[in-house]
């Protein structure tokens, strides 16, 4: 049975609101339906991660074996917490190319989460099991200042976790603003770069073999190189300038028509990109679903729903005319990876991938897909015309749109009596 569904009936907005109330971690990004969660790529990636933090601890035990396994462990924990924190930082640079090893970059951005804590862990392990090897070197004015620095950085990134994770607390009755959550998360980068000064120079014993820390250096290099790219080079190299050629309100959706400045960005119908209006004030980057398909002139629409401050400011912030910038496409939901028959599922505002996916169809298509999209009222119905579109091009695509408040809700025998073919040849 192939069934694509969205019970997303936020989209990418959904992120301005749970930023708000502290519910995800990851700076904006929307969670993504799959048309395969048992693909074995996705979980390459989080092994990819996890084994250079595994080896960097055996290396560092292994190497400083012979001065005790205190030591031993404790330089084994922070190689592993070095190696972690350098590789949140690259996966937070949001490669390209490493994305499909995830299943997509909402699953980078959790295994991004969990590698930032699993460094924390091994740094505040690092920092009670603090190797002692004042007897065993010759202390130099630069090796304090990096033992020094070591501190400095420790405590500063276990402040910054804090704010992290009161934030997420409810019962602490402390709201930080996401803006200034986020504003703080990005000094990450810079304590890290402490981190890897206080590693390159702190004190260490003569005659040990170099190639380990070669290798930790490599990582922590890395690391802040990634950090300075995000910081720096991305905003100019990722984000594409466009302007809205049209707004259209419906109900507390809004659907914008954004004309390519330059060259037009290439996407597959499904992804999502990140968007932000900056000489409107909204500088800070959202992630919504594009829903529309490529086209000659490069234009793209995105309809979003007014669910947070951010998003329900739109309307009345935007105009057409407007310059803003979109930064992608991310994502990996494609119904081409699917069966001969589909039945896709929409709810609300989780419509916008199909929207995109029913524009690309063409009268060559071979699959036969029904599509039901479910809306709380009629009036909240976006994009039908492209359905109807959709419907004249090819007569192998069918919709319906189930309206709750006149229909009730959607059951399972509904379901199957709505769709034009058999369910279980689906």
């Amino acid at each position: 049975m192939m069934i694509v569904a969205t019970a997303i009936t936020r989209d990418a907005t959904m992120t301005d609101t749970a930023h708000r109330d502290g519910n995800v971690s990851a700076p904006g990004l929307p969670t993504l339906p799959r048309l395969s969660l048992n693909s074995p790529l996705a979980l390459t990636g989080p092994v990819l991660v996890a084994l250079p933090c595994l080896l960097a601890a055996l290396f560092g035990m292994n190497t400083y074996a012979p001065y005790g396994a205190d030591a031993a462990f404790g330089i084994a924990v922070g190689a592993a917490a070095v190696v972690a924190m350098a590789q949140t930082l690259i996966l937070a640079a949001r490669p390209p190319l490493v994305e499909p090893l995830f299943g997509g970059l909402d699953r980078m951005y959790r295994v991004h989460k969990w590698l930032g804590i699993s460094a924390m862990v091994l740094m505040i392990l690092h920092q009670q099991i603090e190797p002692d090897f004042e007897r065993l070197v010759r202390e130099t004015s630069l090796g304090d200042l990096g033992e020094e620095a070591g501190e400095l950085a420790f405590n500063a990134l276990l402040a910054l976790v804090a704010v992290s994770w009161f934030r997420r607390l409810p019962f602490i009755g402390l709201e930080i603003p996401y803006q200034l959550w986020r504003f703080s998360h990005r000094f990450m980068g810079a304590l890290f770069a402490i981190v890897v000064f206080h590693q390159f120079f702190v004190d260490m014993p003569a005659g040990v073999d170099p190639t380990f820390m070669l290798v930790l250096n490599a990582f922590g290099i890395a690391g802040v190189v990634a950090w300075i790219f995000t910081e720096l080079l991305a905003p100019h190299l990722r984000r594409r300038d466009f302007t809205v050629s049209q707004i259209r309100q419906t109900g507390d959706t809004t659907t914008l028509t954004l004309r390519p400045e330059g060259r037009a960005m290439r996407w597959r119908p499904g992804q999502f990109a990140f968007f932000r209006a900056p000489e409107a004030g909204l500088s800070e980057p959202h992630p919504f679903t594009i829903a529309s398909a490529p086209r000659p002139d490069g234009t793209l629409t995105f309809s979003i729903r007014g669910l947070g401050g951010w998003t329900r400011s739109l309307p009345a912030i935007l105009r057409t005319g407007t310059r803003v910038q979109v930064e992608g496409p991310y994502g990996r939901f494609n119904f081409r990876k699917g069966g001969a028959r589909q039945i896709w599922l929409a709810g609300g505002i989780g419509i916008t991938p199909f929207l995109a996916w029913a524009e690309s169809l063409t009268e060559a298509e071979s699959r036969d897909i029904h599509l039901i999209y479910c809306v709380p009222t009629q009036d909240e119905a976006i994009g039908v015309e492209t359905l109807r579109a959709a419907v004249a091009r090819n007569p192998r695509f069918s919709f319906e749109v189930f309206v709750t408040a006149r229909d009730g809700r959607l059951t399972a025998e509904r379901l199957i009596s709505a769709t034009p073919f058999a369910v279980r040849q689906a």
